[in-house]
């Protein structure tokens, strides 16, 4: 029974921002920073399943592919990496690649990357701000530039990298011709607006992830029984005693936690555990009554993975 500040750790990425403001007041002066993680403290109960991530692009990120779980326990690995994007912010044509044009023989595709080929191979789309998007493990997949993206995955840092866009790190072209779907990828599911409050914006077997949207000054409480993650994207918000603002992130597990939106409201991405689907009673309108006495149980753990989705 957990619910704590999320600790965000700033890493520097070639590809990366200088000002990463307004979601974090950190500065590496002019190093850039691409990605900020949002961890538990360290030594705070078992590893998470799940890594929440904001991105910053300024320029493209490496064409790459992650594992799914089979690859990944071939070569030794604990899990694969199936992910999702949320698009914060985007510039004006900013692109991510989404698998291939069409599909390419083992040979063809080590050809391509060989030659340089492989950019015009993948797959790029135009993105927009709050567009998400679906990166199944053993996709082909670039971010482009001019994106700050939200991201949730399966806690694994395999990337195997096919082109670096001249940046000379190290490529794992074997690996990643391996793990790859060498083909173009399927429709993305579409999202599920469950109310004016709550949107279901992709859910499988790893996680689900939502977007929750609290009008000024009102009073809610999240069934966060699973593994749970909160990232503030717009207001701010009391949750139980913690207060939170854009940028900021919260863990919890095993809880049901209030939450007061604050003067101007509250938009949040929530992701947790997803191998049930969505958690049907997830949001609820004002706190029960007596609530801060009462905890979560298995049995109710088991309940709120059943049924449909509610309308809260």
């Amino acid at each position: 029974m957990t619910i704590e500040r999320a600790h965000a750790t700033v890493l520097q990425k070639p590809w990366g921002i200088v000002d990463l403001q307004p979601w974090s007041t950190e500065s590496h002066a002019a190093l850039p920073s691409g990605e900020i993680w949002f961890e538990r403290a360290v030594g705070l109960g078992p590893s998470p399943s799940l890594l929440l991530k904001v991105l910053f692009t300024s320029q493209p990120l490496s064409i790459q592919v992650h594992p799914d779980d089979a690859y990944a326990h071939s070569i030794g690995l604990g899990c694969g990496k199936t992910e999702a994007w949320y698009i914060l912010s985007a510039a004006e044509h900013a692109q991510v690649a989404l698998g291939l044009q069409s599909s390419l023989s083992t040979a063809e595709l080590i050809t391509a990357v060989d030659d340089g080929s492989i950019v015009g191979h993948v797959a790029w789309h135009d993105v927009l701000q709050d567009e998400v998007v679906l990166v199944p493990a053993g996709t082909i997949h670039s971010i482009g530039a001019g994106l700050v993206i939200a991201e949730i995955q399966q806690r694994s840092d395999a990337t195997f990298r096919l082109f670096d866009f001249g940046r000379e790190r190290e490529l794992h072209i074997g690996h990643a011709v391996a793990a790859a779907d060498r083909g173009p990828v399927k429709d993305q599911p579409p999202s599920i607006r469950v109310s004016k409050h709550r949107r279901i914006l992709t859910s499988n077997a790893y996680f689900v992830f939502e977007r929750l949207d609290l009008p000024a000054d009102s009073n809610w409480y999240v069934e966060a029984l699973r593994e749970t993650w909160l990232l503030v994207i717009r207001g701010s918000a009391r949750v139980d005693s913690l207060e939170i603002a854009q940028g900021e992130a919260l863990f919890a597990e095993g809880e049901c936690i209030n939450i007061h939106a604050g003067k101007s409201g509250m938009s949040c991405l929530a992701a947790y555990t997803g191998s049930t689907g969505p958690v049907t009673h997830f949001l609820h309108r004002e706190p029960r009554r007596g609530f801060h006495a009462k905890r979560a149980t298995a049995s109710s753990i088991a309940a709120g993975a059943q049924g449909q989705i509610g309308s809260q």
